[in-house]
């Protein structure tokens, strides 16, 4: 049942954060989408940019400042999407870990202070801290940073080859179709729509939920 809401959103001018935010505004109930950016963007309807250091050692306070103030108007869902995209070849381990660790654990954290009970957590298909492979070593220590920080609802989102996203090569989407499974293809506005989704829906359970490809196209079918 869906319910009045705002949101609050680190990562939402990326590509796939973007998509999220666009389906959030396309409900009704949703009153106002709170993003938080290292530099101004174009204003929008119903969108309100919040300028914070993400690198500063404050972060977490002045996000949980930020938090309270949105909540003290009525419900809030906390959204990272967060990501680096094809960039993340680039990038050191370490690098990563500041981004991915650091900014969005701070985060994280500054809204569970505040008193937000969902979080939806962007991540990657078979993300796991003991994995072999850097990328998904760290998403997989990114899950267990956010797990470790306590929010009532956990909804962790493993996309596996996103489609419709312009870090994601043409080619690699061809070869998406032959690959089953969580590890797929899945288009970025279903991916966005199933994190309007399980805010608009879902807001008032507990417990973690992760969701891969198929759930996530379930969950986009179920919100048309």
């Amino acid at each position: 049942m869906k319910q009045n809401f705002s949101a609050i959103i680190l990562g939402g001018t990326g590509q796939v954060g973007g998509a999220a935010v666009a389906q959030m505004l396309a409900i009704p109930e949703c009153r106002e989408v709170v993003m938080v950016t290292r530099k101004p963007v174009a204003a929008q309807s119903r969108v309100r940019n919040v300028v914070l250091d993400t690198g500063a050692a404050d972060f977490a306070e002045r996000t949980a400042a930020l938090a309270r103030e949105v909540l003290s108007q009525g419900p809030v869902s906390a959204v990272s999407c967060v990501g680096v995209g094809s960039g993340s070849m680039r990038w050191s381990e370490e690098e990563l870990k500041r981004l991915e660790l650091g900014v969005v654990g701070a985060f994280a954290r500054g809204c569970h202070d505040a008193g937000i009970a969902q979080f939806c957590l962007l991540s990657a298909a078979g993300s796991t801290a003991r994995s072999r492979f850097r990328y998904v070593r760290v998403m997989g220590m990114k899950e267990d940073t956010v797990r470790s920080i306590g929010f009532t609802r956990l909804a962790i989102f493993r996309p596996g080859i996103i489609v419709g996203n312009a870090h994601t090569p043409v080619w690699v989407g061809w070869l998406g179709r032959l690959v089953p499974g969580p590890f797929g293809n899945i288009d970025q506005q279903i991916l966005g729509r199933s994190i309007a989704a399980e805010i608009a829906l879902y807001s008032r359970e507990r417990g973690e939920v992760i969701r891969e490809n198929a759930a996530m196209k379930r969950l986009a079918a179920q919100f048309q």
